[in-house]
């Protein structure tokens, strides 16, 4: 199983603009959590302290910080932006999802 976890060019340059507002050495945290309605749930914050162990994500101007626990549930995700008519959101394309809810902030392994 590969522990890559990617950022579509959308997500980096929506985190890039999130980040340019919050001034210099913010970076965005990912993490999943236990909750929401399928069991776990994607967790998403700005932060300016790195962990020596956190897996670091960059691309463009985006930088993206995953705790170790959080990792494994990501492993070969992608990290991507969409903005259709239900509103605008982070999207995470999860291959070790089974089930997900209808928002798509949760899901279960």
């Amino acid at each position: 199983m590969t522990t890559a976890v990617t950022i579509s060019e959308r997500a980096a340059r929506r985190i890039g603009e999130i980040l340019k507002t919050e001034g210099d050495g913010a970076m965005l945290r990912i993490s999943v959590e236990g909750g929401g309605c399928s069991g776990f749930q994607y967790k998403f914050d700005v932060e300016r302290a790195k962990a020596e162990d956190d897996l670091v994500i960059e691309r463009d101007s985006a930088v993206v910080l995953v705790d170790p626990a959080s990792v494994p549930f990501l492993a070969g995700s992608e990290v991507d932006f969409v903005d259709d008519l239900i509103g605008a959101s982070f999207r995470v394309v999860n291959p070790n999802a089974t089930a997900s809810c209808g928002c798509g902030t949760s899901f279960s392994i």
